[in-house]
């Protein structure tokens, strides 16, 4: 088989996939599973999340995102991602910098949770791998560690970093001093 001939059934296994498990996730949003998930989600979302309300969107698309990526489809979960973190920018009050929500967010989207590798799946049954299924296992340990320490991780430097914020304006000078009087003073 050339390296054309295996792009092609590579994209094409890859198409069938995605298409299917978008269709699903659309299917479970307007069937309700999305907002069931998310309620089962909520004190997981309420503990880690602990700056958002829990009637934020935030918490819906944070859940949508949890669960495109849990079945493998980062690009499905990629626009849920970008909507949770509009949603989490709003809820920020300090506009300049990211918020402990958003930095979690983000360390728990890049680890990447995944029960089920959907593409690496296709990717192997496109090349005609034998026993594509033997990836499960290892995917899923290895994805629970990496997002139980992005989590961890993110809690620990949030207390290491706690109220440390971007100041575009710094005055390293005491409270007072470096301050110019320009009120003009009249001496008659």
């Amino acid at each position: 088989m050339s390296g054309a001939e295996l792009s092609v059934k590579v994209a094409f296994s890859l198409i069938g996939i995605m298409a299917f498990w978008l269709g699903m996730m659309k299917i479970a949003q307007k069937a309700g599973i999305i907002d069931f998930l998310s309620k089962i989600l909520k004190p997981v979302t309420k503990v880690l999340f602990n700056e958002i309300p829990p009637e934020s969107p935030a918490v819906g698309d944070i859940a949508m995102n949890f669960t495109a990526n849990a079945f493998g489809l980062s690009n499905a979960a990629t626009p849920f991602g970008i909507k949770a973190m509009e949603e989490l920018q709003k809820e920020n009050k300090d506009k300049t910098s990211a918020s402990n929500s958003m930095c979690l967010f983000l360390g728990m989207n890049t680890a990447g949770f995944q029960l089920i590798p959907t593409t690496v799946l296709a990717v192997l049954i496109g090349i005609g791998y034998k026993n594509p299924t033997e990836i499960i296992a290892p995917t899923l340990l290895v994805t629970i560690i990496a997002f139980t320490f992005a989590v961890v991780l993110s809690k620990v430097l949030q207390k290491v970093w706690k109220g440390q914020r971007y100041n575009p304006h710094p005055n390293p000078l005491p409270e007072g001093e470096g301050i110019i009087d320009t009120e003009v003073k009249n001496d008659d």
